[in-house]
């Protein structure tokens, strides 16, 4: 019993895997259509998962397995977010899903298999257990992708994913090995202890370095690793982009602050460099060639692009006050994405998909509550104060400021000026353009309610962003004891 108490922290994981593999076998046994009884056991493990990390909770840093897994509160604050996303990927996705016929036990398995890559990437305390949730995560999202079969568009993005992503784990695997050959440890805190001390081979490891922020940069998805973005998002059923912009963003986030803050801390000077070249070169060309599209997916795959660049700006900035912003920024991030998309999703319908930028004309005349919904969701995206979004970008640019970055400060507002436009000209689709269709929207009530929450939360949040962001950096000073 002793034992079983001592894995506490892993609960929710055990609880998440012994419940995904239970749902493949009861998914074969339910035949309606609607997959009801997956869907509701499936939304029932993800509440069973935050009750689990929510009782296990233990203050402080707590190792297990060899310093393999660490449960800390930054952890615990992003597997929460992590659950509610997925809830809300599943709400969002169930009608567009079942009219296309893709509502099925592989979609909502896969999504708990990803989850729990997410999981273990975000509690991963050792470069093995970090790798090993990274491939759980990309082999499940490579599949899905591909969960369209018969599209010749799905498919071809779910190739382009495969092989660009099986490179970046390759360049990320490599800089691991150069790594371990420079310090003889995989544990992320020995290998920052072995550097601090000095017994580490230098050259190994920049090299090794170069190697590992290439491999954090695709799967953060920012220039130059950004070719998968656009087509992926694209390509894939807007319920799996739905899911691949949202809940990963988060893993990825402690992903990269596990790595570069916790075990490479001490070559600061080095990364940081690299780090501000990716961050303005994202900027630049994510909100450039994103006024250039048509299509709203596209558009927001290089929006998605420079939005990661401003989240590598809090990170560049360090501190409690740069990782706590990076932290609020990436929180912030998800909640806009999984409102951006599901609108997309609730505008589509059967044979027809709402991912134009011309489908939005005229919104206010067919729905005025949805097009103020969009409109809420655009303005946050575009950083427009009262929404949380300004206060996102206000909380990044202040730690850049503060740590002397004032020139990057100043790229990174010019950028987002430069951003506003195309989210801007969706605003003056809706309320200053005849629409094309006059097709009735009709929206499911659990989707209505969840985009009103969605979008409403955005400007309360904005009113009143202190709560989350104290979290935040509460979460990041506990679990990388800052000070």
């Amino acid at each position: 019993m002793d034992y079983l108490a001592t894995l506490s922290p892993l609960y929710a994981e055990i609880f998440l895997l012994v419940m995904a593999c239970t749902i493949l076998i009861v998914d074969l046994f339910v035949t309606s259509l609607g997959k009801t009884p997956t869907y509701l056991l499936v939304q029932i493990t993800l509440f069973g998962c935050a009750f689990l990390t929510v009782s296990t909770y233990q203050p402080g840093v707590v190792h297990l397995f060899n310093n393999m897994f660490v449960d800390d509160l930054m952890s615990d604050v992003l597997k929460l977010l992590s659950y509610l996303s997925m809830s809300m990927v599943l709400v969002y996705s169930r009608t567009y899903l079942m009219v296309r016929g893709l509502f099925t036990g592989e979609f909502m398995v896969l999504s708990l298999f990803a989850l729990l890559g997410m999981m273990v990437m975000i509690s991963a305390s050792h470069f093995l257990s970090l790798y090993m949730g990274l491939e759980l995560l990309a082999l499940s999202l490579y599949a899905m992708v591909a969960l369209q079969r018969d599209s010749a568009i799905s498919t071809e993005a779910a190739m382009k994913y495969f092989i660009l992503g099986a490179l970046a784990s390759g360049l990320l695997l490599y800089g691991i090995s150069m790594l371990y050959g420079a310090t003889g440890t995989l544990e992320v805190k020995a290998v920052s202890d072995v550097i601090t001390r000095g017994a580490a081979d230098k050259n190994l490891l920049v090299f090794g370095l170069v190697f590992v922020v290439a491999g954090l940069a695709f799967k953060l998805g920012v220039v130059p690793f950004h070719m998968w973005v656009p087509d992926v998002y694209h390509g894939a059923p807007t319920a799996v982009t739905l899911l691949i912009g949202s809940a990963p963003k988060l893993a990825v986030f402690a992903f990269v602050m596990r790595i570069l803050v916790e075990g490479l801390q001490p070559l600061l000077m080095h990364w940081s460099g690299m780090l501000i070249i990716l961050s303005v070169l994202s900027m630049a060309l994510g909100n450039i060639v994103a006024i250039a599209q048509t299509n709203l997916k596209r558009m927001l795959a290089y929006s998605t692009i420079a939005h990661m660049g401003f989240l590598l700006l809090g990170i560049i900035s360090g501190g409690l006050e740069g990782y706590g912003s990076a932290m609020f920024y990436a929180v912030v991030y998800v909640l806009m994405s999984l409102g951006s998309f599901g609108m997309i999703m609730l505008l589509s319908r059967e044979g027809f998909e709402a991912d134009n930028l011309n489908d939005f004309k005229g919104l206010n005349q067919r729905s005025p509550w949805l097009a103020f919904m969009t409109l809420l969701l655009m303005f946050s995206m575009a950083g427009v104060p009262p929404t949380v979004g300004f206060y996102a970008k206000f909380s990044v640019l202040q730690a850049a400021v503060s740590a002397g970055y004032i020139p990057l400060a100043i790229i990174a507002v010019l950028f987002s000026l430069i951003g506003a436009f195309y989210y801007l000209r969706i605003v003056k689709l809706m309320y200053f353009d005849a629409p094309e269709s006059h097709a009735t929207i009709s929206v499911q009530p659990g989707s209505g309610l969840l985009i009103s929450i969605n979008g409403l939360a955005l400007l309360v949040l904005g009113m009143l962003p202190g709560s989350l962001m104290s979290i935040c950096a509460v979460a990041v000073k506990q679990s990388l004891l800052l000070h």
